[in-house]
């Protein structure tokens, strides 16, 4: 069967973080850890995917919609993208592929789209975690399955979005992220969302973790009773899922979500992250005996 394929315009992603220095942003730090520069933020990728999202699954992405990406390959500043979705039979409850790829073919994300509540899970959510005792980590030691990360009220950063914007510096910039909406006022991009439901959710587990570089590793949001407003103030609560490790990295895979006033569930996300253990004191006696 024949699957149509819908493809978004070749775009120039930025690293927006590239003057944090010592970062995975910053240029000096990603070559130093065999980046081949500072990168750019995956929730950043995840802005080019709503214009293709609005056509696959119509207006009502923003309400009850879904994208979950997995990052293949970390681009820097600037260098060009295409996203793509497949066109589902149909546009609720349904789910279909979602990815991305440098305009060389190589794969930056891939993934799920979808809308409503189809029967089969993400693609984040049909993952093998591979969780190890924490026992066997360093720099994530101090957490463990289950462990909440955080419960605070908080807002979309709206005017970043706005300057963002107006800098030129979002790949897909929609009218609703700045002026009225189909449900009133400014609606958050994903990349907004992402920062959203993480930003200072992970404040004191980042103390745990002490000095590291980490970079994002897959993401999924989700909307349960969107869209999320720039304007308003939501509960931000959210819990570890797994931990576990690859031979260069220690992996945090953690759920969060937001609730407006009345405790009803807006948006929630899965997000994966990598601990570089390379970057991280914990592990440099282990360099220095090799």
């Amino acid at each position: 069967m024949t699957v149509d394929v819908l493809a978004g315009p070749v775009r120039n992603p930025r690293n927006l973080s590239a003057g944090v220095v010592g970062s995975i942003h910053d240029d000096g730090t990603a070559t130093a850890l065999g980046f081949r520069g500072g990168t750019v933020a995956g929730s950043i990728h995840m802005d080019q995917f709503p214009p293709l999202a609005l056509r696959a699954f119509g207006d009502g992405w923003f309400t009850d919609g879904s994208l979950s990406l997995y990052f293949r390959y970390a681009t820097t500043d600037g260098e060009p993208v295409r996203a793509f979705v497949e066109a589902p039979p149909r546009s609720r409850d349904v789910q279909t592929r979602a990815w991305a790829t440098t305009t060389g073919d190589v794969l930056v994300a891939e993934g799920t789209a979808g809308r409503g509540n189809p029967a089969e899970p993400s693609a984040l959510r049909s993952r093998d975690l591979r969780p190890v005792d924490p026992a066997q980590l360093r720099i994530l030691a101090g957490l463990r399955p289950g462990a909440v990360l955080g419960d605070v009220m908080m807002a979309p950063d709206g005017e970043r979005q706005q300057r963002r914007i107006g800098a030129g510096a979002m790949t897909e910039p929609l009218d609703w992220y700045t002026g009225p909406s189909p449900w009133g006022g400014p609606i958050a991009a994903p990349s907004t969302v992402v920062d959203l439901l993480y930003r200072r959710l992970l404040d004191d587990a980042r103390e745990s973790m002490g000095d590291h570089v980490g970079l994002f590793g897959a993401i999924e949001i989700r909307f349960r009773s969107g869209p999320v407003f720039t304007d308003r103030r939501y509960r931000v609560t959210g819990e570890v899922v797994a931990l576990s490790q690859t031979p260069k990295t220690e992996v945090l895979w953690f759920d969060s979500r937001a609730l407006d006033a009345d405790g009803t569930l807006v948006a929630e996300m899965r997000m994966m992250l990598r601990q570089l253990k390379q970057s991280s004191p914990r592990y440099q006696a282990d360099s220095v005996s090799r």
